[in-house]
């Protein structure tokens, strides 16, 4: 007869029928670190793409700043150039101007200068003398003239002398020339200034442009 533990069987099958169960939950107790982890770098690649996105967001807000600062004072240079180039250009039409009245006013006081210096030697002109030449240079004048006795000489060269526009003179000569009525003939120079000496400074400060001669008589 043959016979057969039962009670043993079962014991093994249910044994047996327990393992996989007991596995399963050791593969799920293994897995569950390595989904964490999984999970704690696909965090970490979100914040740092989230922190770069805002610092390249910040920079080119600054970017962006930057240029309009530089192009808003680009547009200003442009315009402080411009006006000072205007100004340079009007500063150069009054220079010019300035320099066209400056020569006017100069052929004025010129062509009135030898006018008015002959009319001041006519009045200092005394009696008894009279003149043959008259050269006016720069700022001298050279006279040869005659008189008829040496004290009416003199009287001009005084007269000369105390006129505001005239320096002291300065007698080179005078002769004698003997002929009826008995002469004398002189050679004088000095300079000149159009303003009075008080106001005309040094002497020959002003000037007469070209020479300017007279020749004849002119007595008082």
């Amino acid at each position: 007869m043959i016979k057969i533990n039962l009670v043993r069987e079962g014991r093994a099958v249910r044994g047996a029928g327990a393992a996989p169960g007991i596995a399963a939950v050791a593969a799920v107790g293994a897995a569950a670190p390595s989904n964490l982890n999984n999970m704690l770098v696909v965090g970490g690649l979100i914040a740092g793409i989230v922190v770069g996105g805002g610092w390249w967001f910040v920079e080119k807000s600054k970017l962006s700043d930057r240029n309009d600062q530089v192009a808003s004072k680009t547009a200003e240079a442009a315009r402080l150039d411009a006006i000072i180039k205007e100004v340079e250009k009007y500063q150069a039409q009054k220079d010019s101007l300035q320099r066209r009245i400056d020569l006017i006013n100069t052929l004025k006081q010129n062509q009135k200068g030898p006018v008015k210096v002959m009319d001041r030697i006519s009045q200092d002109l005394p009696d008894l003398v009279w003149l043959d030449h008259m050269q006016i240079s720069g700022g001298l004048i050279q006279i040869t003239g005659r008189g008829l006795n040496p004290n009416a000489i003199a009287n001009f060269v005084e007269n000369i002398k105390n006129d505001p526009l005239f320096e002291e003179p300065d007698l080179s000569s005078m002769t004698e020339v003997t002929q009826v009525p008995l002469v004398y003939n002189f050679n004088m120079q000095f300079h000149f200034s159009y303003a009075p000496k008080g106001e005309a400074g040094a002497a020959g400060t002003a000037t007469t442009t070209g020479t300017t001669s007279t020749s004849g008589s002119a007595s008082k």
